[in-house]
């Protein structure tokens, strides 16, 4: 009987060790608006897309369960550092301004942002009024960190979700978007977008920071450093490539040494 009691007593003993649940499933913070073709739900809760199979895979590179899960944009910083969730796999971007509260990942993936505008519409992007349109931006976004510098006297309308961005560019309540340049490559090729066309790309600026990375807490410098081993390692297998090549006809990464 005392075996037994020492035996379980030590059992517990480990179980509330430092470090014991050190292997709990990783929560994967993605955002909770569809963004295809990063992220998208089906009917059954299931989410896919670029971001999805990315995160799935660097959580196999790393040897972790992970779980999707869906947060709304604009809490997911906190929902992170707060504990809620482990990592952000969601096109983040890496900027200075996102820097000073967490820290990222070497990126995986690196795009320009694009206009999209009714086809017959022409769109100005060197006035500082864009010609007298209407812009339509997510809010959170670089690309409306970029607007807001680079079309001082336009009329810029923000919005909570892309999603609604589209929404209203179809009603004719704005003339123009921008949003990450792959997105809405494929979002054009919709039924939804074929009415639209990419006027243009927006030119390199800070605004957009760095690429995109995994965002993580500050002091997580171990899953710091196992996320960078894992992108690495994907990027050098070829699994990078094939899983880019089910959502892309371009290199998504960008330029590579």
């Amino acid at each position: 009987m005392k075996k037994t009691i020492l035996a379980a007593a030590a059992a517990l003993s480990l179980a509330m060790a430092p470090g014991a649940f050190a292997q709990e499933p990783l929560k994967v913070g993605v955002a909770a608006e569809p963004y295809p073709p990063f992220s998208s739900v089906d009917s059954a809760g299931n989410w896919s897309g670029f971001d999805i199979e990315i995160g799935q895979a660097i959580c196999e590179e790393m040897g972790r369960e992970c779980v999707t899960t869906p947060v709304a944009w604009d809490g997911i910083i906190p929902a992170l550092t707060s504990g809620k969730i482990d990592m952000i796999v969601g096109s983040m971007s890496i900027t200075e301004e996102r820097q000073k509260v967490i820290d990222f990942s070497d990126r995986y993936y690196y795009t320009p942002a694009a206009f999209v505008a009714p086809a017959p519409v022409e769109v100005d992007t060197d006035s500082a009024d864009l010609g007298g349109l209407v812009l339509g931006v997510q809010s959170g976004t670089t690309s409306a960190a970029y607007v807001r510098k680079a079309y001082p006297d336009a009329e810029i309308k923000l919005y909570n979700t892309q999603d609604e961005v589209n929404a209203d560019l179809a009603a004719g309540r704005i003339d123009v978007m921008l949003a990450d340049q792959a997105a809405m490559v494929e979002y054009v090729k919709t039924p939804e977008g074929s009415q639209f066309e990419v006027k243009a790309v927006a030119p390199e600026d800070e605004a957009f920071g760095e690429g995109i990375g995994v965002g993580l807490r500050k002091e997580d410098d171990d899953l710091q450093a196992d996320v960078n081993d894992a992108i690495a390692a994907l990027l050098e297998s070829g699994r990078y490539d094939e899983i880019a090549g089910q959502y892309f006809e371009f290199d998504i990464y960008g330029g590579r040494e």
